[in-house]
């Protein structure tokens, strides 16, 4: 492993905690601005660990939108508002699913894996938009949410669920940072060069792909339930094509050559998207489709790729 790359890795996640911890004490809309593109930024997180096995999954908002929907129906139907068991549970339902899920799409490789995500995900989008008791195509609100017994609202609210989101953020970035340079994750890797030789190995490579499928869903379905848990709403839009395919441009255009990549990448779209709205209300698409094309034209390796290259040997 190329040890400037592993040092610059470790910067860049001291210095997103830094960011992240800092933002208690800044304006109410930066911190949401942040809340919401840090939960949607582990969802790319998820996709870009499966990037580096050679998979690309067009249905991650399979598992943000489980996680979201676990939380919102547990507060709302069940009575259970306590944000750490929320964020327990949409985790937990969320690492079930893609178990099971998991010996199916480990068998799969290249488009019929991106197919076969992308699905799993719209069954699920036509199983929301029809179910009238979860607000059909409209979604439901979560009105009340508490810590520890304390009931959560307004400024307490938001530091509490931004409080929570910085924890899980940094112990995801952490974990999987931990994954890649694990001998499991380093074996995992390979597949992406030549899955045979892994195989001759003594390694399974659909097991392989299953753990790292697992621990991607796991992620990405704790960013969908602090997404909810920030908005107070969840909806089928979650799981739409058009939500998954984000999260691809977005772990395309950040790179693969860290951790943090994808979620500075999601905040760095979220700006972009936030200002070209502001600038053009009724074309900002064309902005923002700009700038994508731009990136992807002068930058192919993605955004990271200049700051953090990455040579053959590299495993972060």
């Amino acid at each position: 492993m190329n040890s400037l790359a592993f040092s610059r890795d470790r910067l860049l996640i001291a210095t997103l905690a830094l960011v992240l911890v800092a933002a208690l004490v800044a304006p109410g809309w930066m911190r949401f601005l942040l809340q919401v593109s840090m939960s949607a930024g582990l969802v790319a997180l998820g996709v870009m660990l499966q990037m580096r096995l050679g998979l690309v999954s067009f249905g991650q908002g399979l598992y943000y939108c489980i996680g979201g929907y676990t939380a919102a129906m547990l507060a709302v139907f069940a009575g259970i508002t306590d944000i750490l068991a929320l964020a327990a549970a949409g985790t937990v339902m969320t690492g079930l699913v893609a178990y099971i899920a998991g010996f199916l799409m480990r068998r799969y490789r290249g488009i019929f894996f991106a197919m076969l995500s992308l699905a799993l995900s719209m069954i699920l989008y036509g199983i929301l938009v029809k179910a009238r008791a979860l607000g059909s195509t409209d979604g439901f609100n979560i009105h009340h949410l508490s810590l520890l017994g304390f009931s959560l609202q307004g400024e307490v609210k938001q530091l509490a669920t931004y409080s929570l989101t910085i924890v899980c953020v940094l112990a995801s970035v952490l974990a999987s940072r931990r994954y890649l340079s694990s001998s499991v994750g380093t074996v995992a890797e390979a597949i992406r060069e030549n899955e045979l030789r892994v195989e001759y190995l003594g390694s399974s490579a659909q097991v392989l792909v299953h753990y790292t499928y697992v621990l991607a869903a796991l992620i990405s379905g704790l960013g969908g339930v602090l997404f909810a848990l920030a908005i107070g709403h969840v909806d089928p839009l979650m799981v739409y094509w058009s939500t998954s395919g984000q999260f691809v441009f977005v772990a395309l255009l950040s790179g693969t050559v860290s951790v943090v990549a994808p979620l500075i990448g999601m905040l760095l779209l979220e700006v972009v998207r936030m200002y070209a709205m502001a600038a053009s209300p009724n074309t900002w698409q064309i902005i923002l489709g700009t700038v994508m094309l731009a990136v992807i034209i002068f930058i192919p390796k993605g955004l990271f790729s200049v700051i953090m290259p990455q040579n053959r040997g590299d495993r972060t």
